[in-house]
């Protein structure tokens, strides 16, 4: 069996319809194909014999490699270097327009020496379910077509022959001399239409390209944002773009599924949709650096699933990225897993978990929205209401919690400070523009509220604020209190919170969510590692308290965590590793906010002031 790759290995291309994975060693390993989260095509990712792959990569044992984002774009470079010479292959996807079909470019070009290479496109449809053929068109490019009832097929376009293998894949080996280039494209083709594009290879991979760096700078160039750390947060934003939706506004919290969170282990999870949680955070860090559009995209999605709701209950903590709800959960025994972690899963069953935070996130971000990106309409505010009014009687209901338990429902802290933030934007919404609302009713609702967490969440022996009532549970979720402006950075339950929170989950800059051996129970089995979301939430925590140097020393060293090229997985492993699905939304969002945060309070330090009591 075939090692796997580290996830710090890859790095993330896409077309804002969905995304690859490729290694530094050549080789594309994942990619949903057409979108998100569609079935792979390759998926070695999560089974490196039976998966799928698409490798490009010089011959030898003695080849050694990097990797590096054209600045602000998402075209990747792998430069290769052997004791021949010097090769830079460059993987990108055009950013897809409605006219155009779903394509990966791979360019490479001889930069030194002699090099001989070759290449391996073995694709295996339907998360390598299903079996396909291969056919050699007139224009002498190869056909895979899945013998699935969809039909789905696409073709490979190339410079360089090809040969076919009886298992159905395509293969080649070339010797190459400085200045050749060889160049591949694969591109999906719509079963109803069996005429093919004439290509002029030369010419599209050439335009493509350009388009392809046209399309970032202009969309970072936009960005208001000018402090420090920009470079590093623009590659964040970067990776929130890839993993948000052109069509449909919508983002998925990761760009994979199935990753361990503990390797060996179940805790293996589809993060292919849209979380509400997620997205309403995601649109947060977009509206602080200026990238106002996709805000606006994301609140015509949440009006679209406002609008065909019944009841206000009915809202789902997640979505497919065109909205349609059924996400049914099911577990592909034919793969190993990474590493061996199994069952590996996709779709999502805690689709159907009830989840009181939601409504408070997605309030946030239409106030935020409201006040920074643009005005919502009355039409609007009618359906925003129903869901204020549902959260004003049920905030008292036991949910699953921010980390979708699944063993059974509790009065999780989450749940109840994420309804204060439903009743409190809200209430604010409504004056600021006028809106017809029931406002002393939401006012009292929100103040029992407040009462319940202050008195009843409180545990004397912890001197701690804990996960849910009556528990003696720490929960690095707490961390939200003074980010939603619950509580304030110098409420002294607050300061012994976060005492509490660095004696029992805090690993220098790293922050475990909960100890599962200490009470907390998530209905699941096996150790995790820490959350890096939480490690950038304590750190804004530290710096809105006022301690900016520590906040920054800790910051700067958690940005050494990251990948080569600035990406995060969901956690971060017992050896400094990535572990869960990579790279994931939350964890590039809440380093955003940290260091906005970070880098205001630094300048108003400098101006004599303080202004990390301050939000925006």
């Amino acid at each position: 069996m075939k090692q796997a790759t580290p996830l710090e290995d890859y790095g993330l291309i896409g077309n804002l319809h969905t995304v690859a994975l490729v290694s530094k060693a050549g080789v594309l390993d994942y990619l949903p194909f057409t979108r998100f989260d569609s079935p792979t095509i390759f998926a070695a990712l999560l089974d490196a014999d039976k998966g799928g792959s698409w490798s490009l990569q010089p011959v030898g044992a003695d080849v050694r490699s990097k990797q590096l984002y054209l600045p602000d774009t998402g075209v990747l470079i792998t430069r290769f270097f052997t004791g021949d010479g010097i090769a830079e292959l460059t993987d990108f996807m055009p950013v897809k327009r409605h006219e155009q079909n779903c394509a990966v470019v791979r360019s490479l070009r001889v930069i030194k020496g002699t090099m001989e290479f070759k290449m391996r496109c073995a694709p295996r449809f339907d998360y390598a379910r299903t079996k396909h053929t291969i056919q050699p068109q007139e224009d002498s490019s190869l056909l895979f077509r899945s013998c699935g009832p969809d039909g789905f097929q696409f073709r490979l376009l190339g410079n360089q022959p090809f040969d076919t293998t009886e298992a159905g894949d395509a293969t080649g080996s070339w010797q190459l001399e400085a200045g050749d280039t060889a160049s591949f494209v694969i591109e999906a083709t719509p079963v109803d239409d069996p005429s093919f594009i004439a290509r002029d290879l030369a010419h599209y991979t050439e335009v493509a390209f350009h388009d392809t760096l046209t399309f970032w700078r202009d969309w970072v160039e936009s960005s208001t944002y000018t402090g420090r750390w920009r470079e590093i947060m623009l590659r964040s934003a970067i990776t929130l773009k890839l993993l948000t939706s052109l069509e449909h506004g919508s983002t998925v919290a990761a760009a994979t599924f199935s990753l361990p969170e503990c390797i060996g282990g179940d805790r293996n999870w589809d993060y292919r949709f849209t979380w509400i949680r997620d997205a309403a955070f995601t649109m947060y860090a977009f509206l602080r650096l200026g990238f106002t559009q996709e805000s606006k995209d994301f609140l015509r999605w949440i009006m679209d699933r406002c609008e065909q709701l019944a009841n206000a209950g009915d809202l789902q903590l997640m979505y497919a990225v065109d909205g349609s709800s059924d996400l049914p959960e099911l577990e592909l025994d034919h793969l190993s897993g990474y590493r061996d972690s199994k069952p590996v899963r996709i779709g999502n069953g805690a689709a159907q978990q009830f989840q009181l935070d939601i409504y408070g996130e997605l309030l946030d971000t239409i106030y935020l929205y409201n006040k920074y990106g643009g005005r919502i309409t009355y039409a609007f505010w009618q359906h925003i209401t129903r869901l204020v009014d549902f959260v004003a009687e049920n905030w008292q209901r036991p949910d699953h919690g921010i980390w979708e338990v699944r063993d059974q429902e509790r009065q999780f802290l989450s749940g109840k400070m994420m309804s204060w933030v439903a009743l409190d934007r809200a209430i604010s919404i409504a004056r600021d523009r006028s809106f017809p609302a029931p406002l002393a009713e939401w006012h009292r609702v929100r103040d029992e509220i407040y009462k319940e967490v202050y008195d009843h969440y409180w545990s004397e022996e912890k001197q701690a604020f804990v996960q849910y009532k009556g528990s003696n549970v720490l929960d690095a979720s707490v961390l939200l209190l003074p980010l939603i402006r619950m509580f304030s950075p110098v409420e002294p339950r607050w300061q012994s919170t976060m005492r509490a929170i660095e004696k029992e989950l805090l690993l220098d800059s790293l922050i475990f969510r909960y100890h599962t051996d200490g009470g907390a129970t998530d209905g699941l089995t096996g150790e995790e590692g820490t959350f890096t979301m939480c490690s950038f939430w304590y750190i804004e925590n530290l710096s809105r308290g006022g301690d900016v140097d520590k906040a920054r020393l800790l910051f700067e060293k958690l940005l050494g965590f990251a990948s080569p090229l600035g990406l995060y997985s969901e956690q971060i492993g017992p050896q400094g590793e990535q572990i869960g699905n990579y790279p994931q939304a939350f964890t590039h969002l809440t380093l955003i906010s940290a260091a906005f945060q970070l880098n205001r309070d630094l300048d108003a330090r400098q101006k004599g002031q303080h202004g990390g009591h301050q939000f925006v």
